[in-house]
């Protein structure tokens, strides 16, 4: 039998190509709520969290949701670029010809902020992901970049997203001036065992299934494994769906999540 005709699902929820489910968490909430509230003072926010607790997901979401006529976004995920090409990208996207003297597209980047507004009523929403790969010359360009002294209020959005070590890196003396910019700074957690439960609960429910699939002490382990994580929620409830499927198990028991646990070498 096809897995997920076993447990009443109409697709497997767990896997990243699959149809995206949304569960807002209580943290989904909150940060939306300060990143509205960043979008409406503007000037520099940082999203940090460990890996796996949905960063880059949560801000798809809500940058899509953005009216795109009021706001231009401009993604830029920092782990594979170079500083040249940092700035190339971000000249690009903001629609400029990129320059190859750093200088050049410092001032055409302003010059577009500037035009953006008083010609567009357009706010560039920057979102800099995997910050913590940003060179600390980078992280101190980018104050002056877009440090526009004789206006009171900032003219663009510029979110740093990254790792935790994303604060420490801008704890440092050198990167003071910057910190005085930030006027939002918040840390994603992993979920709470409750929450947890009913991130997977509401996962498979919008995938069709309602039927029991994982006994009380399978969702036990599930949550202990996966330490609130929901990327590890994910891996191990898909892992423990084939699982239970080949040892034809209509309810997934605990000793199947934990085998299954120990083949992903998470414990």
């Amino acid at each position: 039998m096809n897995y997920t005709g076993r447990y009443g699902m109409e697709f497997n929820p767990f896997i990243k190509n699959s149809k995206e489910i949304l569960v807002e968490t209580s943290d989904y909430k909150e940060v939306t709520f300060r990143l509205n509230y960043l979008l409406n003072i503007r000037g520099f926010g940082v999203l940090t969290g460990q890996p796996g607790l949905g960063k880059t997901t949560l801000l798809r979401n809500w940058s899509h949701a953005l009216n795109q006529s009021a706001y231009k976004i401009i993604y830029i995920s920092m782990s594979t670029l170079t500083v040249l090409e940092f700035y190339r990208q971000l000249a690009s996207q903001m629609g400029i010809d990129p320059y190859f003297r750093k200088i050049d597209n410092f001032k055409a980047i302003q010059d577009v902020v500037i035009r953006y507004e008083k010609e567009k009523k357009i706010i560039p929403v920057i979102i800099l992901d995997e910050a913590q790969y940003l060179k600390h010359a980078t992280l101190n360009d980018l104050k002056i970049i877009f440090n526009f002294e004789m206006d009171s209020q900032d003219k663009a959005v510029i979110l740093l997203a990254g790792l935790p070590q994303l604060n420490n890196i801008l704890s440092l003396n050198s990167h003071e001036p910057l910190r005085q910019r930030i006027t939002m700074n918040y840390e994603l957690q992993p979920l709470d065992k409750e929450e947890a439960s009913r991130y997977i609960e509401e996962k498979m429910k919008a995938a069709g299934c309602l039927q029991k699939v994982f006994d009380s002490n399978a969702m036990e382990a599930i949550l202990n494994a996966a330490g609130g994580i929901p990327r590890m929620i994910n891996k191990i409830c898909n892992a423990c769906l084939m699982t239970g499927n080949s040892r034809n198990e209509n309810i997934i028991s605990a000793d199947t999540v934990m085998d299954t646990v120990n083949d992903l070498q998470l414990i």
